[in-house]
Parts: structure tokens; sequence; C-alpha cells
């Protein structure tokens, strides 16, 4: 301002004539020179570049201004706003970091629970395949190989799946690093358990062929019993009779395993019925069931009545008479005691064997003795040799059994000699 006038308003001064076309020619120089700002009589000229260079600058001041006034009058609430956020933000990762924590550990839990299932069904198969194993070997000591045909007395058989078979043995090596092992893959695990059902599955199934096996030779044995028991009662011998030899001890009687042990006592069951059938098959040894000569029987003359050689009347035939040739060996039928060797009669050269139990053969018309009394006889043993000393009309064996001093037929105990052997073959 100067002279007491009011200030005048900044203003851009155009000059130029006031004619049209001087006015217009006037306004192109403007153009061409720039911006005049007048203030209070002063005047500032800028080119069109500066101008709109100082409106720009002014404008961004502006806005800046606006902006920063705006700042700090909201400050606190952009503040809250963004701690807040950030509140929200550690928290939500908080609560994701525990849900994962959480989730490992019930990973990690049942993993451990899994491993632990796994180690305690394999430890299961391992002492269910050493059972299995112990029983394959008392099925081995039961067993009679001659008598069952079913189980090798020879060597210990080795079953599908049994310890000491090389299947078992890889499947053993095979499983033993995973059970080490408590983070394998989910298709691994997988693979395992199969391995470890196909393990079960086989150890069933030989557990029921080992069932069957005692079933098959309990039923052996006691059939063989009965056989045995039924060929003596039928040939009218006591079985009650005290035992040969030497034996004897005090009574224990016999005590089974608790029911919960299956096998153990199927095994008991199959001992008893094998040793019952053993005391039978050791009675045979005294029981006169075997031939007396070689080869096939040929008899000339049966037991029971026929007409006298010599005196063509009818008389009663003790004995069987065996046609051979003279000198052929007369075998023992069953073991015994001598009580007779020597002439006796019409049986000529005689041998007399006693089998205990009331039971004695005799061998008669012998052309040779070979023992003594008092011998210990073997079955099978020869006694002497064919012959027709005595009351005979050409060489044979007259061969008598007799119980309790009374002559019976022979034919029985050949007869009955001829069914065990035919039950032993089956």
């Amino acid at each position: 301002m100067s002279g007491g006038k009011a200030a005048q308003p900044r203003q851009l001064a155009h000059q130029g004539p006031s004619d049209p076309h001087a006015r217009s020619g006037s306004q192109t120089a403007a153009a061409g020179a720039g911006y005049t700002i007048a203030h209070a009589g002063r005047q500032i000229r800028l080119g069109p570049v500066a101008f709109w260079i100082f409106v720009g600058t002014v404008v961004i001041m502006a806005g800046w201004s606006v902006e920063t006034a705006t700042y700090f009058a909201f400050r606190d609430d952009l503040l809250n706003g963004l701690i807040a956020r950030q509140t929200e933000q550690q928290y939500a990762c908080e609560d994701r970091i525990a849900e994962l924590r959480a989730r490992i550990d019930r990973t990690t839990s049942r993993q451990l629970l899994d491993q632990e299932q796994f180690e305690q069904k394999l430890d299961d198969l391992m002492r269910r395949q050493s059972a299995l194993e112990s029983h394959a070997t008392a099925l081995v000591g039961i067993g009679d190989p001659l008598a069952t045909g079913s189980i090798r007395s020879t060597a210990s058989p080795t079953f599908p799946g049994s310890p000491s078979s090389p299947q078992a043995r890889d499947r053993r090596s095979s499983l033993e690093p995973d059970r080490a092992s408590g983070n394998r893959k989910t298709n691994k695990d997988t693979d395992i358990g199969t391995k470890l059902s196909r393990i079960e599955a086989s150890q069933e199934r030989l557990d029921r062929r080992q069932a069957t096996a005692l079933a098959q030779l309990q039923e052996r044995y006691e059939g063989k019993a009965r056989k045995l028991r039924g060929v003596l009662t039928d040939l009218g011998l006591k079985l009650d009779g005290p035992a040969l030899g030497g034996t004897g001890g005090p009574l224990v009687p016999i005590k089974l395993p608790g029911i919960g042990n299956g096998f153990e006592r199927a095994v008991a069951r199959v001992n008893i019925a094998r040793k019952q059938a053993e005391h039978l098959t050791r009675t045979l040894v005294w029981v006169p069931v075997r031939k007396p000569v070689n080869g096939e029987v040929d008899l000339s003359s049966t037991f029971g009545v026929r007409v006298d050689p010599f005196l063509h009347v009818a008389a009663m035939h003790t004995g069987l008479d065996f046609r051979g040739d003279s000198g052929d060996p007369i075998h023992a039928t069953a073991a015994g005691t001598v009580t007779n060797a020597g002439w006796s009669g019409g049986y000529g050269k005689m041998v007399e064997i006693d089998h205990g139990n009331g039971l004695s053969t005799r061998y008669g018309h012998l052309s040779q003795i070979d023992v003594k009394i008092g011998d210990e006889i073997r079955i099978g043993e020869v006694v002497g040799r064919m012959g027709s000393t005595g009351r005979s009309t050409g060489p044979h064996l007259h061969y008598e059994t007799r119980i309790d001093g009374e002559a019976v037929d022979p034919q029985k105990f050949l007869n009955a000699g001829a069914r065990l052997t035919g039950a032993n073959s089956e």
C-alpha cells in the first residue's frame, strides 16, 4: 500500500490498444510474453511454465497442509485402529500356532500309540511263533512215523510261518527296521500292517493244522489200542495180569494241564493214548501171533477132531501140523522162557516155551533142539529144526498153543497176527 490508498488486489494486466485488431495482437504478444502479477503498484511478469509451476506448488502445499492438519486431528484414532488391528492379527496368529501345536501333539500321540500297538502286536506274533515252534517240536516227540505216517522223527518239521523257516527269517529282518523307526509314511505303515495280518493268518492256519495233527494222532493211538485190546480179548488172554520183567514204582496219578492250555492238554491225551498202545504192543511180544516157520503156511493137519494117522479112528488133534523139509528152522512165535527141551513121548524131540500169564507154546517132532531149559527166548529166535521124531509119519512141525495148560486152536493166534499186521499197515 501507498498514499493512504486501499491495497489493490492482485490482478493480471493485459495491456494493448482498444481496437479489436489491436487487441488481438496485444493478446498474442501477452501470451507470448507470459503473465503479469500486479500488487501494490508492483508488477511481476511470469512466463507460462513458471506460472504453472507456481500454481502447482501452491496447490501441493495447500493439499499437504490439509493432510497434515487431518493427520494431527485424527492421529490418535489412526494409531488406536492400527494397534487394534495388529493386536487382532497377533491373537489370530497365536491361535493358529496353538491349533497347529495341538494338531501336531495329536498326530504325535497317534503315531506313538500306533507305534506302541505295532510293537505289541509284533511281540505277540514273535511269542506265538516261538510257541508254535515248541509245539512242532512236541509233535515230533510224540509222533510215530511207522504208525501214523504224518510226523517226521528225523528232523524238526518246518511249517509255513515257523520261526525256523527262511520265510519267517526274511519277514523278521524286514520288520525289525520298521519297528525301530516311529516316523514311517502312511503307505509304509499300511504295508507293514498287511504283512502282520498275513503272518497272523499263517499262524492261525498252522495252529489249526497242529490241532488237527494232534487229534489224528490221538485217534490213531486210541484206535490201535482198541484193536490190540480187542484182539487180546478175543484170544481169551488176561490183560490185567502182572507185567513181565522188572518194573514197578509208586503210583503217581496224572494231572492234566489247565483248560486254558489246550495244546498241552491235547499233547497229554495223545501221550496217554500212546502209552496205552505201547503197553499193549509190548504185551504182544509175549503173545504167539507169529508163524513158527518161514514162507507160506502149508498145513497138513488142523486143530480139532481128525482121523488118527496110525489107528485110523477119531481122535483130538491139539495143534497144527506145518508141512516142510527136515532141517527147516523152527522159530519162536513169542518171547518167553524155555520150560522143556528134550524127548517127550509122542511129541518126540519137543521144546516148550512159557510166555507168561498162563500162555505157552509147544514145538514137536523136531530133528534137532537148539535151546535148553531156562533160556530166555526172543521173538523169531530159532529153537530147533524140523524133523519126524516121535509119533510122526513124516517131516513136519507139530505146533500147539495152550492157555492155563489147556490146548487152544493156534489158528486163532495166527489170524490175530494177520489182523494186527493189517492194522499196522494202515
